[in-house]
């Protein structure tokens, strides 16, 4: 039975989502999770691997099941091995042609900026900081030009196993709310880097250092060393991926409503 499961982790304790052989990853502490509850080796399959210090409110992974549980059993069992800091949120059983990764239609980031003179010490590791006061006009005026379909070379890094840097970025919409700022992003999908190196431009633009017509530039380019250089990690979260309505795919777990 191949079933699909929704994620949510704080990723600053781990090396990102992918397995290594240190075995201190999301995807190891997940599987290793399972496998106790299942009784029996599981392997998972994600919609997106997120960086070292990366979180996810809503990642999905499918897995195929050799044994029968109930979906809220999937749940309740596997939290019980996992560490604090990751749960399963939800389980689904779905058709047997669902992949987590491939059948996505987008997927959702958003990126937590606190400004301040002072740097975060209750959000430390869970916002990114700017102690430069921020404007919201430039910022969204640079994030009109990223929008569309374009080669997003510019803003990948050189580790980027993507075969092609040509993503459609259907919006990015800059919000602020008291103190801190939520910028969202929705694609087709993303390069290595590709969120944070963007970041690292609007802040160059919301700070007054660039010009929103830079990013234009910058873009046209496609090299990456004509961008800003990449923003931290801590404010990243991978809202998650969504899917044609008939695979019944969660789209929101509670997290996403604690999320300023």
């Amino acid at each position: 039975m191949r079933l699909a499961l929704g994620i949510s982790y704080r990723g600053q304790a781990y090396q990102g989502w992918q397995s290594q052989p240190s075995g201190h990853t999301v995807q190891n502490r997940l599987e290793t999770a399972l496998t106790s509850f299942a009784d029996r080796p599981v392997h998972t399959v994600c919609a997106g691997r997120t960086d070292a210090g990366v979180h996810a409110l809503n990642q999905v992974v499918h897995i195929d099941a050799e044994v029968e549980r109930a979906p809220f059993s999937w749940v309740r069992g596997t939290n019980r091995y996992l560490p604090p800091d990751i749960a399963v949120q939800w389980c689904q059983p779905t058709d047997d042609d669902f992949h987590a990764r491939y059948s996505a239609h987008g997927r959702r980031y958003a990126y937590l900026l606190l400004e301040s003179p002072v740097r975060p010490a209750i959000e430390a590791g869970s916002a990114g900081w700017t102690f430069r006061p921020l404007a919201a006009a430039p910022m969204q005026a640079a994030a009109a030009i990223l929008t569309g379909e374009h080669d997003f070379s510019a803003f990948r890094s050189a580790e980027c196993q993507a075969a092609s840097p040509i993503k459609l970025m259907r919006s990015i919409a800059v919000q602020r709310r008291g103190a801190y700022w939520r910028i969202e992003f929705d694609a087709n999908a993303f390069l290595h880097h590709m969120v944070r190196n963007i970041m690292g431009c609007l802040v160059a633009v919301g700070s007054g250092n660039r010009e929103p017509g830079w990013v234009a530039d910058v873009l046209a380019s496609r090299d990456r060393s004509q961008a800003a250089p990449t923003f931290a990690p801590d404010g990243l979260y991978f809202v998650g991926p969504y899917y044609d309505p008939r695979h019944a795919i969660p789209q929101r777990t509670p997290a996403m409503d604690w999320l300023p």
